[in-house]
């Protein structure tokens, strides 16, 4: 992708902001309608906290949500969905459609993958779950369950009064780390969609449209020769050596990238015994940036560590990607709709037992930790970023795409937290995820009722990502990793 176009991606163009300016406005969706999805919705809270507490327990880590998959799928086809399972070569994805007659296509996404590391119980004090390590916490069960609450209820709305279009679930495994949603752009099953709607789970509720990190993750395996570490070490060949070398190689190299750009790493096999040298090793690498270019250029020089660590180790070196994805393409007029959606959906309101939960989360979390108050909807804005990477950039480059978040988390929860997981395992996270459901279903309803909205999406996305663009994957042209948390345990 060419610079020029990243440039665009975070530019409020004038000449978008005069072509926006020229779509005739329409007639919103009625008040009756509004009332219509907010009550379906609020009817089915109760059996959508039940799906996404379930999916909570299986807490089922990337590209192996069988059972959270087969859960959500079973949901819509209950509210006569056709289901198409296991697309684009991975088992637990799917594409629900629910289709009315000829009019926009709109997408909900619906991730439920859990994090390894993190099992925790629903209580405000640190509380690991015995015999179960991955754990809800970035709040992905309570995504696929408001995803799916959303859709069905727009179903029922759109069947009740007539109105054409289509709605699709997309349920996208192994977000984290695993770029489930990347395999399914490149498999081309968004390219007839006219909008692209998600949210995410948060510690407040706010439809800014924000810039995340463009990714490439992947795996350096050392190998060498065993040997006794104390009786014949000069007969081994260490590849824990390589990966230490490799190590100290890329943070020297850290001096002398693009600035912004993040580099982390874990140590995932360093052998199994001190008196061993271990024969194979292996680091697991993250390399972020607003720029996909800089991605693939700082990743590159990385590999040349890598070799240059194997040399002086005398092992060998391989690796394999295990993710890559693009930086979020926001898109303004996407997001106004969804930012209005919101302020009509309303915040949460939480109990005084909810409130005295959330104190007592308070006190767990760590110093200097502060939000906006979970009862109120932050500002719009456009174009501001965060640290994280997330698979849904891919689908913002190929279809129009707004996002929201809502406080599923007590105020200043960090994500990827076991207070995170404490909090969507409990009524707080199903209440924040009900928010979601209403929202999403009052922004598709206004969509499907106001096409111009559509067309002006769409004009904003080829003005920002360039009239030449091609979509070429992070990720090459490699098969899913569908073994890529194959040492995570689940909740089983």
């Amino acid at each position: 992708m060419r610079r020029a176009a990243f440039k665009i991606a975070l530019m409020g163009a004038a000449s978008l902001s005069l072509a926006l300016s020229a779509v005739p406005v329409a007639a919103q969706v009625t008040p009756q309608d509004n009332q219509t999805l907010i009550a379906s919705v609020e009817q089915g809270a109760p059996r959508m906290a039940k799906v996404a507490h379930q999916i909570w327990e299986y807490a089922e880590v990337g590209y192996q949500e069988t059972k959270s998959s087969a859960l959500l799928q079973s949901e819509l086809k209950s509210a006569g969905f056709k289901v198409e399972a296991g697309v684009a070569g991975m088992p637990t994805a799917f594409v629900a459609s629910f289709k009315t007659g000829d009019g926009p296509v709109i997408a909900i996404l619906a991730e439920f993958d859990a994090l390894p590391g993190l099992a925790q119980e629903a209580k405000a004090e640190r509380a690991p779950i015995p015999g179960q390590i991955a754990g809800h916490a970035c709040g992905h069960h309570l995504f696929g369950a408001a995803s799916v609450a959303a859709a069905q209820s727009l179903a029922a709305w759109m069947k009740a009064n007539n109105v054409a279009g289509e709605i699709r679930v997309y349920g996208t495994p192994a977000e984290e780390g695993g770029s489930g949603k990347v395999y399914m752009v490149r498999e081309g099953l968004f390219d007839d969609v006219d909008a692209t709607l998600h949210w995410h789970p948060s510690d407040g509720n706010s439809a800014a449209q924000s810039v995340s990190l463009a990714n490439i993750s992947g795996k350096f395996r050392f190998a060498g020769a065993s040997a006794h570490a104390s009786a014949a070490p000069f007969r081994g060949r260490s590849a824990l050596d390589g990966v230490e070398i490799m190590n100290v190689s890329v943070n020297y190299l850290r001096e002398h990238i693009p600035d912004g750009t993040r580099i982390h790493y874990v140590v995932t096999d360093g052998g199994t015994a001190p008196n061993v040298v271990p024969d194979k090793a292996e680091v697991y690498y993250y390399v972020r940036h607003t720029d996909p270019q800089v991605v693939r250029d700082v990743f590159a020089r990385m590999q040349k560590a890598a070799e240059g660590a194997a040399l002086a180790s005398e092992t060998t070196v391989s690796f394999e990607q295990t993710g890559g994805v693009y930086n979020m393409l926001v898109n303004d007029t996407l997001g106004k709709v969804m930012d209005q959606a919101l302020r009509e959906a309303g915040p949460p309101v939480w109990t005084a037992e909810e409130k005295a939960f959330a104190e007592a989360m308070t006190a767990q979390l760590p110093a200097g930790n502060r939000a906006r108050p979970a009862s109120e909807i932050g500002p719009y804005a456009i174009g501001g970023g965060g640290g994280g990477s997330t698979d849904v950039a891919d689908v913002s480059w190929v279809t129009p795409t707004a996002g929201m978040g809502a406080a599923t988390w007590v105020p200043g929860t960090p994500a990827h937290s076991w207070q995170a997981v404490a909090a969507g395992g409990m009524s707080i996270g199903s209440k924040g995820a009900e928010v979601a459901a209403k929202t999403i279903a009052l922004a598709g309803a206004r969509l499907l009722r106001e096409p111009q909205l559509i067309e002006a999406a769409k004009a904003e996305l080829n003005e920002r990502r360039g009239a030449d663009f091609t979509y070429e994957a992070m990720v090459g042209d490699r098969a899913p990793p569908l073994d890529y948390r194959k040492s995570a345990k689940s909740g089983d």
